[in-house]
């Protein structure tokens, strides 16, 4: 799996987990509805650094508390 596919499906999990929807999380980070898309495309390719700190921030949560999953733990990782 990318790294790009591991961030997606982690915000997406966190999004259901505390029953919040996509548009909610891009309102209140102020982040354009196109780059959020971009991001949980499954045809995404990369990642930007800056765009996933917007989102943890926008969670309430850590970096750590948001990178500890056993999806960024993986050895097949593939760094995008």
């Amino acid at each position: 799996m990318k790294l790009s596919s591991a961030v997606a499906l982690r915000v997406s999990n966190i999004l259901r987990e505390r029953n919040m929807s996509q548009y909610r999380l891009e309102k209140e980070i102020a982040m354009p509805h196109n780059t959020m898309k971009t991001l949980m495309r499954e045809t995404n390719k990369s990642v930007n650094l800056k765009t996933v700190m917007q989102i943890v921030r926008g969670l309430k949560m850590t970096t750590a508390e948001f990178f500890d999953d056993p999806i960024f733990e993986s050895d097949d990782l593939e760094i995008d």
